[in-house]
């Protein structure tokens, strides 16, 4: 566990979203079972949400080193559904249901203590999503899970995904804050390192059930400034 030092320079705070402020697991399995139940599929939905999400970083660099053009993460994850399909032997979907399916990264929950620990931050910190999800995206997921963010940055707004440097100097960027005045908040510790290494305070919240009930949460490393339980306990020690 890293030393937890002062936040009271903290001015401003951005959040990884999937994993960290939402479950998106869960959201994405509930959604194919509903489809699965309305179109008679018999799909292992555990085992898809876990494939969808293995092709985000992979789909991600092929944007990062030039392969493919910019493309918004909806695109990534339609490209990446449609494989999904061909791989789980799934046919007789529209494509409205394709779309609708797709959007389910649209409809996740939060976690029990993300809104009310977003609520408490918010009083005293600028806060954001700082997410590889497209704009859209992140405003569909706030207005429905009532995340109260006070801007939305994403990847889309500079055409860079993380962990580019760019991303994390978003913020500082754009409010003229020093970089240590802003702080990233994360469960992905290589999340968190990308962000040091560009002059951010780090916040490591613990998220063992991310890939299911039961789970391990990721050992936060040393360097990181504070470690937390949840964003409430995250919330008390700013």
């Amino acid at each position: 566990m890293g030393k937890e030092r002062s936040g009271s320079q903290i001015k401003g705070m951005v959040f990884d979203v999937f994993g960290t402020v939402v479950d998106w697991r869960a959201g994405v399995i509930r959604e194919g079972e509903e489809l699965g139940q309305k179109k008679n599929l018999d799909v292992d939905w555990h085992a898809f949400a876990d494939e969808w999400r293995g092709k985000y970083q992979p789909s991600m660099e092929r944007v990062r080193n030039g392969e493919v053009e910019w493309t918004n993460l909806d695109s990534l994850h339609r490209a990446s559904l449609e494989e999904l399909l061909e791989e789980f032997e799934i046919e007789g979907l529209s494509e409205v249901e394709k779309d609708h399916l797709n959007r389910a990264w649209h409809r996740l929950d939060p976690w029990p203590d993300s809104v009310e620990g977003l609520r408490k931050m918010k009083g005293n910190h600028v806060i954001s999503p700082l997410s590889n999800g497209n704009i859209s995206l992140l405003v569909n997921m706030a207005k429905r899970a009532g995340l109260p963010w006070d801007v939305v940055l994403s990847a889309e707004t500079i055409h860079r995904y993380k962990p580019d440097p760019e991303t994390y100097l978003l913020m500082p960027g754009l409010f003229d804050f020093a970089p240590e005045e802003t702080m990233m908040v994360a469960a992905h510790v290589s999340d968190l390192l990308a962000a040091k290494e560009c002059g951010l305070k780090t916040a490591y919240v613990k998220r063992p059930d991310e890939f299911g009930v039961g789970g391990e949460a990721e050992e936060p490393d040393s360097s990181i400034d504070i470690v937390a339980e949840n964003f409430v306990e995250l919330s008390k020690k700013l």
